[in-house]
Formats: structure tokens, C-alpha cells, sequence
């Protein structure tokens, strides 16, 4: 048994002039300066998280721990670089050894030294994401999968079936059940292109992104003289945002953290939000299960948010059975102002009402690059950027493109503008390239030949396409296209908008959606807001008109160069994490809005969009909106009656104002 021999850790001769008990407060220093061995630290919202890692980092450093053997993980590689430049200014030491980076980035580094051992050449390539597509793509082609019968899942949503399997540690089968049940008849089909995608990937001495944490993890497992190598070297291992860990990255730091135990975690559960992308929130939890000696820091001062806001934000969050219970207390003085409680009739008014407020705002003094329009989905913004538009207020928006320049959108309105222009050349080949087998060239052909038709043929849409030949495996959806295009415009007479998106949707559209798209249940809720959203024209054409120019973003823009560079932000409140605003508006307060009403299936769903809403109130600093329409359509003709969100009626009347909208 060989004898262990363990180095001191002498202060560097060089050391910084920090001094630790004036520049942290007492929860931050008692975190910042704890001893060797697991630690827990909870650092609410808005408590300077980032601040305690830097001085961490920092404070061992100062206390002689060698630079190479900290590992400091984030999940992003921006993240890392800034905490470790904070480092560099607040220290005279040299800190390039530290290792810092992504949870994928380490893992590349680690396997560039050990490929060989996992079967791969040193050179290996890593495939990006739409690598990864075209090579699943080309398996599928060469196992000659039969898809003129059923649609087969594209390379996109394969590769998100099987990211999910590897980072939750599930069997293909069941993440299918769980979230693909389109695809239960295909299960083995898929399971073995799989099979084939990684024999292709070794192949071509490629791996994937998953790759570069599943090898090395597997590595480490079977080559327990190498695992053991990197447990002793690395003595101090510190995480950022664990909350949002998933199954193998939980892995991959136990396995390191073996041998030392010195493993600092931070992050905050009332802010675990991302489980529908493979973050277990158990990670966090179980922490002092599985290191049963681990100190708990908690970390409540917030310097973000006035004590109004934060008082909304415990009182939001206090409901949830499964946390770590801590209170965000305020190092800002009190306000006047307490968060406003807006009911309005419709979306319609919600919007009018936030746009008319922002200028308010304006007026008043806050720039708009200091408000925020946050909302639980991407299409419930869809009024908001409309209202913003007519009244001449820019945007950004933080959770994708503008609502009318999505590619879905933009699919559905190809059918639309090929009916009422049967001479769009670029509609129809969008629209036909929609279909199974259809390519750029396919659809050039098929251009070709529609146009050669005699004038007699093009009485109807079903008759003009039918002298068209579609390739084989392409025959059966050709045919529904034609019947779809007489449905939406018989006798070539186009029907009003929402009858003809409704149509495109049932038809053709949906199909393609599942198949196509991993998020297609998102998407097909914009497309059901534009559907409403077409009710208010009759005319196609007029609808069609009003697609285009929100598309372009034409807008009167504000009066000056500079206040140009001025923009709201619009974001989903997932895209909004780790952002702050002077001015927050919350829109779409009513139950299976937000709440989504999927989410309203099971309890662990429901705290995990308790915690997404308390996120959404920590992201203001001093003004705050709560909105909650009373009907909205729904993609019916007739109005739904809306609940406002069960979150509401958990915070005490109290704490809020309630604003009534009149005229």
C-alpha cells in the first residue's frame, strides 16, 4: 500500500491586499473564506453569486493553493472568462493555470490527453450542432427508413431524443414515451439508428457534444488509475449555477471530487427552471445527502430589487413544499411604490395598456433599455409587439425573432400568399418543400410543370397541381396538398384567414410540426395566437399585408439618432434569468397561461413554474407589473373566460396595488 505524503499550503510570498471582511457581507465572507471540504451555497436572486466566486477563487489563491489544481465549472465559457479576469484585478498572482470553463469545454480538454484510451484518434473532430443533423440525417437515408408511410423524426429532433436520453441518464424508450409519443411505433427504429450514428461517429473519429461528457465520464469509470489521477489533482473544485446540473454533470463532478471532497456548489433552487431540457432539480437538493459533512451558506441580501418587490418575491416562492427555505432580505431603502395588480378585459388591452405605460415610463425618466415585457411563451407576445409597433416604440427581443419572421409562421403564410397570388414562385416552393422528399430541385420541377399546365386545368388549385408529377414517396402528400388548397380556396375563391390557417394547421402544417421540431408543442401555440390574431381581417390579402410589414419591423421609430439605440426588451422569463430591468411587466397572469397548462398535470410541474415566476419578479429592480387578461379567444369563435394565475391569489393582497383600466 503506498504511504500518502501530503505538501502544506504556505501563503504565496506574493499575496493580494484584499481585504475580505470589508468587501463581502457576513454571509458572503463566511462562504468566500470556509475550509476545505463540500460546501453548499445558496445565493438568492440578485445577492451577488458571482461576487462570492470571484472572491473564492481569489481567497484560496491567497492562502497558497496552487492556481492548476482549481477547477472552477460554469455554463458558459463567458461566465468563466469574467469571474476569472475579476480574479486576475483582485489578486498579483499569475491565474492563467486555473481551470476554468464549461462543464464540455473541461471535458474536451480532459479527453484531448486520454483519446486513445477511449478508442478515438488524438485528432478527433467535435460536431456542432447542425453537423450532428446532417450525419443522423444521412444514417436514416442509408438504413433506407421508410418514410412515405409515417414521418420519421428529422436528424434535429433525433438528436434532441438522444441528448435527453444521455444527460438524464433514461432509457430512448422512455424518453419517448415521456415526451415523444408520436414516435412509440418507431422506438426500435429509432434505438437502432442510433446504434448506427455512433458507429459512424467513431468512424469518422467524431464526436458530439454530448460526447465530450459521456467519454470522459465512461473513461473515468473504466480507468480507475486515471480517474484517481485527476481526483488528487484537482483539490478545489467550485460549481457555478448547480441548480441547473443535469444527471451526468452531477456525475462528472462526484467522480472528480472523490479523493479531496473539497467540491463548493453554488446556485440558487428557487431558480431551478430548466428540467424540460434535462436539469435535475434533485441535484441540489440531495447535495448534503450525498456529502452528509457539507457546509450550507445561505446568502439572502439582496442589492437588486426595493424591499416592495422582494417582499412580492417571498411571498411567490413560499408555497413550494420542495426547497431550502431562505428569505431575500433588501439592502435598498423602502419605496411608495408597490407592485401593481393590472386585470384588463383582453390581450388587446393588456398590450395597449403596457405600450401606453412604457411611454409613461419614458416620460417619467427611465430609459427603455430599462424595461422589460416578460411573459411564459414566445406567442404571448404576439399583441404586445403589435401595440409597441403602432406606438412607435422599439424592441428587442430576447427569446428569438421577431413573432412574424418566425420560419413556422412564415411556412403558414406561404399557403396563404400562393392562393391569393398563384404566381409567388417563392410561396409555392416554400410550401412544397414542406412536403416529404421535396428539395430545392424537386420544387423547381414541379414550378416548372404547373406553369406549362393549359389554362382549362386551372379551374381549381387540386386540378392545376394534379398535372404536376410529385416524386413516389412523395405522392401521398401531394395529393393532401391539392385537397388542402381547394379548402382554403375553392373554385380558387380564398376563404377569410383564420378558416384557412385553421385548414392548413389540421391538414398538412401539424404533421410536419411533430416530426420536424422538438419544440413543435411552442410552436404550435404561435401559430393557434396567430390564428386569433387573423380574426380581426377578412380579406387574406389585408391580413397578408399586415404579416409582411411586422415581419420587416416597420415602425415610426423615436424621434432622435440616439434614443433609436433605445429598445424594450421582450423575453421569455427562461431567457430573462441572470438579466435585471428598473421596470418588469408580467403579462398573461392567468392560469394555463402561466401556469402553462401543461405544467398543471403534477405538482413538481407547478413548483417548477412557482419558481419561473419568482424569477420573472426578481428580475425588477423598482417597478413592477402584474397583468392578467379576463378573456381571451383561444382560437375559437367564442371568448374563454380567464382565471388570473393561481400565483396571484398566493400573495397577499397587501403587497400590491390594484390598478383598474379604464377609458
Amino acid at each position: 500500500m503506498a504511504r500518502e505524503y501530503l505538501l502544506k499550503h504556505l501563503p504565496s510570498v506574493t499575496s493580494s491586499s484584499i481585504d475580505y471582511r470589508a468587501e463581502l457581507n457576513d454571509q458572503q465572507y463566511a462562504a468566500v473564506t470556509s475550509g476545505p471540504g463540500p460546501a453548499l451555497v445558496l445565493a438568492g436572486a440578485g445577492s451577488g453569486k458571482t461576487r462570492t466566486l470571484t472572491y473564492r477563487v481569489a481567497w484560496l489563491l491567497d492562502n497558497g493553493v496552487e492556481p492548476q489544481s482549481i477547477l472552477l465549472l460554469t455554463f458558459t465559457n463567458k461566465a468563466a472568462r469574467e469571474m476569472l479576469t475579476r480574479v486576475q484585478s483582485l489578486v498579483p498572482l499569475e491565474t492563467t493555470a486555473i481551470w476554468g470553463g464549461t462543464f464540455h469545454s473541461i471535458g474536451n480538454r480532459l479527453l484531448r490527453k486520454h483519446a486513445l484510451e477511449i478508442g478515438f484518434r488524438p485528432g478527433y473532430s467535435i460536431m456542432d450542432r447542425e453537423d450532428q443533423e446532417d450525419l443522423l440525417s444521412a444514417v436514416v437515408a442509408g438504413e433506407e427508413v421508410d418514410t412515405t408511410q409515417v414521418r420519421f423524426p428529422t436528424g434535429e429532433v433525433l438528436g434532441d431524443i438522444y441528448s435527453l436520453a444521455l444527460n438524464t441518464d433514461r432509457p430512448i424508450s422512455q424518453v419517448i414515451a415521456e415526451r415523444y409519443r408520436r414516435f412509440l411505433p418507431l422506438t426500435n427504429q429509432i434505438e437502432w439508428i442510433q446504434k448506427r450514428y455512433e458507429e459512424r461517429k467513431r468512424a469518422a473519429n467524431a464526436m458530439d457534444f454530448d460526447d465530450l461528457l459521456v467519454k470522459i465520464v465512461e473513461l473515468f469509470k473504466t480507468k480507475p488509475d486515471i480517474a484517481e489521477f485527476y481526483q488528487r489533482y484537482f483539490q478545489f473544485i467550485l460549481v457555478d449555477e448547480y441548480q441547473d446540473t443535469n444527471r451526468l454533470q452531477s456525475e462528472f463532478i462526484d467522480v472528480l471530487a472523490a479523493h479531496h471532497q473539497s467540491v463548493m456548489v453554488v446556485g440558487d433552487d428557487a431558480q431551478s427552471i430548466y428540467s424540460w431540457r434535462g436539469a435535475n432539480y434533485q441535484n441540489i437538493l440531495d447535495f448534503p445527502k450525498r456529502y452528509p459533512s457539507a457546509a450550507i451558506h445561505k446568502i439572502e441580501t439582496n442589492y437588486r430589487s426595493v424591499p416592495e418587490v422582494l417582499q412580492v418575491a417571498n411571498a411567490a416562492i413560499r408555497p413550494n413544499a420542495r426547497q431550502f427555505s431562505k428569505i431575500l432580505r433588501p439592502d435598498r431603502k423602502e419605496t411608495d411604490l408597490k407592485p401593481a395588480l393590472v386585470p384588463v378585459l383582453d390581450n388587446n388591452q393588456q398590450a395597449v395598456f403596457v405600450a401606453q405605460r412604457i411611454l409613461e415610463l419614458r416620460d417619467e425618466g427611465v430609459d427603455l433599455e430599462e424595461i422589460a415585457v416578460l411573459y411564459r411563451s414566445h406567442f404571448q407576445s404576439l399583441e404586445v409587439q403589435l401595440a409597441l409597433t403602432r406606438a412607435g416604440i422599439p424592441y428587442s427581443i430576447t427569446s428569438g425573432l421577431r413573432f412574424f419572421e418566425q420560419a413556422h409562421i412564415k411556412d403558414v403564410a406561404a399557403f396563404m400568399k400562393f392562393v391569393t397570388n398563384p404566381t409567388d414562385e417563392v410561396a409555392f416552393k416554400r410550401m412544397v418543400r414542406l412536403l416529404p422528399g421535396i428539395a430545392a430541385r424537386g420544387a423547381e420541377k414541379l414550378w416548372e410543370q404547373i406553369n406549362l399546365a393549359p389554362p382549362e386545368s386551372r379551374k381549381t388549385f387540386g386540378s392545376w397541381l394534379e398535372v404536376a408529377k410529385a416524386p413516389a414517396k412523395s405522392q401521398r402528400a401531394w395529393e393532401q396538398l391539392r385537397h388542402t388548397l381547394d379548402e382554403i380556396a375553392p373554385e380558387k375563391q380564398p376563404v377569410p384567414p383564420s378558416g384557412m390557417i385553421h385548414s392548413i394547421l389540421e391538414a398538412v402544417y401539424d404533421d410536419y410540426l411533430k416530426s420536424k421540431y422538438s419544440n413543435h408543442e411552442q410552436r404550435r401555440e404561435d401559430l393557434t395566437a396567430l390564428e386569433n390574431f387573423s380574426r380581426g381581417f377578412k380579406e387574406p390579402v389585408e391580413f397578408l399585408s399586415q404579416l409582411s410589414l411586422m415581419a420587416t419591423g416597420e415602425t415610426e421609430q423615436l424621434s432622435t439618432q440616439d434614443e433609436d439605440r433605445e429598445r424594450v426588451t421582450l423575453s421569455t422569463v427562461h431567457q430573462a434569468k441572470g438579466l435585471e430591468w428598473q421596470a418588469v411587466f408580467i403579462v398573461w397572469l392567468t392560469d394555463g397561461m402561466f401556469p402553462s397548462a401543461r405544467s398543471l398535470e403534477s405538482n413538481d410541474n407547478v413548483e417548477e413554474e412557482r419558481r419561473l415566476f419568482y424569477v420573472a419578479i426578481t428580475r425588477a429592480k423598482d417597478q413592477l407589473y402584474f397583468l392578467y387578461p379576463a378573456i381571451w379567444p383561444n382560437g375559437n369563435i367564442d371568448q374563454r373566460v380567464q382565471r388570473p394565475s393561481r400565483f396571484l391569489g398566493e400573495i397577499p393582497g397587501e403587497l400590491c396595488e390594484e390598478w383598474r383600466v379604464g377609458f
